[in-house]
């Protein structure tokens, strides 16, 4: 065995070893049974006892609840009950409860009150008057420039400038396709090189 008072050689190689003098040596007011202030000694081992029976019991209502929770969850399965399902009945019958409210029921009569005397005012009366004759107004003013559009694409297309390019596109027309028909006009590279007589290929 080593000696208590030996120096430490941290070049030794049992560096950070434990020496067995150390070990068992006590310190003072670190027992093993520690008694909280005010207690005796059986009240606090009758403390621990209901403590650990506590802790067993919370240990089991967890395994119980897990059980429920997998059975629940194999009933919903087997039902056809997704968790969407759940959140959409969750929601409605929310929004049913919420309809049947008092202050629900209490706002919904506090605004229609409001939308009568609202809609019965003068000032609304005037308001959709003046909105309706605006409308009708707008529309008259789209309706009108609609046929100056027209006409003016009329007068143009009657123009002398217009009338003689639809007649160079209509002559250009007729030279591409009237010359296909007669066999005239444009032609394939292939037929403007026909092969010669006598030609292998």
């Amino acid at each position: 065995m080593e000696s208590a008072n030996q120096d430490i050689n941290l070049n030794s190689p049992n560096k950070g070893l434990v020496s067995d003098s150390l070990i068992d040596v006590p310190v003072p007011g670190a027992t093993g049974t520690t008694v909280p202030v005010g207690l005796t000694e059986e009240e606090s081992e009758e403390l621990k006892n209901e403590l650990t029976k506590v802790e067993d019991e919370i240990v089991t209502l967890r395994q119980v609840l897990a059980a429920k929770e997998k059975t629940a969850y194999e009933l919903k399965r087997k039902l056809g009950l997704t968790p969407l399902n759940e959140l959409k009945q969750n929601f409605t019958k929310g929004w049913q409860d919420v309809q049947t409210s008092s202050a629900y029921v209490k706002t919904t009569e506090k605004l229609g009150e409001w939308n009568e005397k609202v809609t019965g005012s003068d000032l609304y009366k005037k308001t959709q008057e003046t909105l309706s004759q605006a409308g009708q107004k707008t529309s008259a003013a789209l309706t009108t420039v609609g046929s100056v559009i027209t006409r003016k694409f009329g007068d143009m297309r009657n123009s002398p400038s217009f009338k003689s390019f639809e007649d160079k596109v209509g002559t250009i027309k007729s030279k591409v396709v009237g010359g296909r028909e007669n066999g005239d006009g444009l032609q394939s590279p292939t037929e403007m090189n026909p092969a010669k007589d006598g030609a292998p290929f």
